[in-house]
């Protein structure tokens, strides 16, 4: 039986080396469960790898991985994870209701399971506001009701873990901060867990923890308030930045700056 307790993610030593590059160096850390955890850093430093680390999706990774009490990639957590990747993934001459009634579909195939799979599609599609774009081909959309569409479908199912890639690159301020809203509430009624990647540092304060990478390693492991504190910053940009002037200066010393309270 998994304890509901334990971490949604636990990493000891993770790892993942792509031809002569090492793209992942030994990582340690945890996700709490029923939080938002950002994980923050400049573009390819490592987080679309490490989220499909999580997810079950990338190739050649060493150490210990596991995700809600069970191994990275095990079947029985198909089910569990809604994952978005960078680039929306959906059928362009389907349209929303469409394209989130076949992934329904596939992840809930028994045949007496209609009336749910409806009820969770209509969900999905209220919780992205794009209700009145259900019955719109995905293919003329915009680039963010795009994005949204593929949100939806990682609802799909009340996912116990949300893994998304930057969902909100590309989007106005408004949509953003709505976006921020539902990832919130998802957390609090749902309790369900949020991993969430950006390079906008300013996201970084509406999360309830920080991972921040910088080529392949974490440099801090803790929550926005921590790392102001311990850094003397006014920002969590102004922390990072400090945190990456100390890694540069003293190498020796690149560990997570971490919290122990989990």
């Amino acid at each position: 039986m998994v304890n509901n307790k334990s971490p949604a993610v636990l990493a000891a030593g993770l790892t993942v080396i792509r031809g002569p590059r090492t793209v992942l160096r030994g990582l340690d850390f945890t996700v709490p469960r029923g939080q938002i955890t950002g994980l923050l850093g400049p573009s390819g430093c490592g987080k679309s790898t490490l989220m499909r680390s999580v997810v079950g999706t990338q190739a050649k990774v060493t150490g210990r991985l596991e995700v809600l009490g069970h191994p990275a990639g095990a079947p029985a957590l198909r089910s569990r994870i809604g994952y978005v990747t960078q680039d929306p993934s959906v059928y362009d001459d389907l349209t929303v209701r469409q394209n989130l009634d076949y992934f329904a579909a596939v992840l809930d195939p028994g045949r007496g399971a209609t009336e749910r799979r409806r009820e969770h599609v209509t969900r999905a599609i209220d919780d992205v506001d794009l209700t009145s774009h259900a019955d719109s081909l995905a293919g003329n959309l915009s680039g963010g009701q795009r994005s949204r569409v593929s949100l939806a479908v990682a609802l799909i199912g009340a996912p116990e873990l949300l893994v998304l890639d930057e969902p909100t690159v590309g989007l106005d301020p408004v949509l953003r901060r709505d976006l921020w809203n539902l990832f919130h509430a998802i957390a609090a009624d749902r309790g369900a867990t949020i991993l969430v990647s950006s390079h906008v540092m300013d996201e970084a304060e509406r999360c309830h923890r920080l991972l921040l990478m910088r080529e392949g390693e974490i440099l801090a492991d803790d929550t926005p308030d921590a790392l102001r504190t311990r850094t003397h910053a006014e920002t969590v940009e102004a922390a990072f930045l400090h945190l990456v002037d100390q890694a540069a200066t003293h190498p020796e010393n690149q560990h997570p700056v971490a919290n122990t309270q989990r």
